[in-house]
């Protein structure tokens, strides 16, 4: 047997209701609702009319609510305040955050982000990647990115993740063969840019002069770098955070405790001077937590 839906009040006349009560005045809720008195005073009668009952007592002092009107009061807060979270949130949960970030952090950022999308499925994101080490947010449509940048004080929106700290790492296969850093000597070097800078550093550090620091291999990228590395082709040299995931899995392995600062870190930037959606804060505390975490878990080993 089908149910005949009931005739429900018109909205515009029980938002107007709502506002009313509120000011049991209808001079001061046609001045909050940007119509007239008349309006006002035609909505509520119409409304009132519709349920069959008055909704105020009309008196010389003043309007005061029935013992309906009180409850219909009751029930109009109920409902707008569901609208009004519906507005503010729904639109809000159907927005994809939008990430930048440079190529060389993909090794840590990623597997967190898909942690993240389990954990908050309701706040997606869409990461796009870069060989830039920086973000216009005047000129980039992002909402926030991470950057690589020198290690100094930063403004309130720049969130630190973790400094830069060089070590050598390879395949578990190699290690039995290089016992000190001098057994580097012996080794295929590999380097994730196009120079030997990071190599140069930390052989620097540990007090080794090699002779074939040039002749190693060279690459654009860490990614490319470390995936060599796993494969036992040589020793490659990275930031001990970013390649942290590839250690606790036992793809590579760092063979030395000396781990060098390199005066650079990572940090995580929204745009300044706005404050960000509760979304993206949620997000950036979340990153900035796992950074921090990880970071002592690799320790500051010199």
């Amino acid at each position: 047997m089908a149910h005949r839906m009931k005739r429900l009040p018109p909205l515009p006349a029980l938002h107007t209701f709502w506002v009313t009560a509120h000011c049991c005045n209808f001079t001061r809720a046609a001045e909050h609702l940007h119509i007239t008195q008349g309006a006002v005073s035609r909505q509520i009668a119409g409304l009132e009319r519709h349920l069959g009952y008055p909704l105020f007592l009309r008196q010389a002092r003043g309007l005061s609510l029935t013992e309906q009107g009180r409850a219909w009061q009751h029930c109009a807060q109920q409902v707008f305040g569901l609208i009004g979270d519906a507005v503010e949130h729904i639109g809000r949960r159907q927005q994809t955050l939008q990430l930048k970030a440079s190529t060389c952090v993909m090794r840590w950022l990623l597997p967190r982000l898909m942690q993240w999308q389990r954990e908050r499925p309701d706040v997606p994101v869409e990461l796009t990647t870069t060989v830039a080490n920086t973000v216009d947010f005047l000129r980039e449509p992002f909402d926030a990115a991470v950057i690589y940048a020198p290690i100094a004080a930063q403004p309130a929106e720049v969130r630190h993740l973790f400094d830069e700290r060089l070590t050598p790492v390879c395949a578990p296969a190699l290690l039995a063969t290089l016992r000190t850093p001098a057994d580097l000597q012996h080794q295929v070097l590999l380097h994730p840019t196009r120079d030997e800078r990071d190599w140069t550093l930390w052989l620097k550090a540990a007090d080794v002069r090699l002779s074939m620091l040039s002749q190693g291999h060279h690459f654009e990228t860490l990614d490319l770098a470390m995936t060599v590395a796993s494969q036992g082709s040589g020793v490659a040299i990275g930031d001990c955070a970013l390649i942290g995931e590839d250690v606790k899995a036992g793809r590579l392995a760092m063979p030395f405790e000396r781990r060098v600062p390199t005066g650079m870190g990572y940090y995580l930037v929204s745009a300044p001077g706005t404050q960000p959606l509760p979304e993206l804060e949620a997000l950036m505390n979340w990153l900035q937590s796992q950074a921090h975490s990880s970071d002592q878990g690799w320790g500051s080993g010199t």
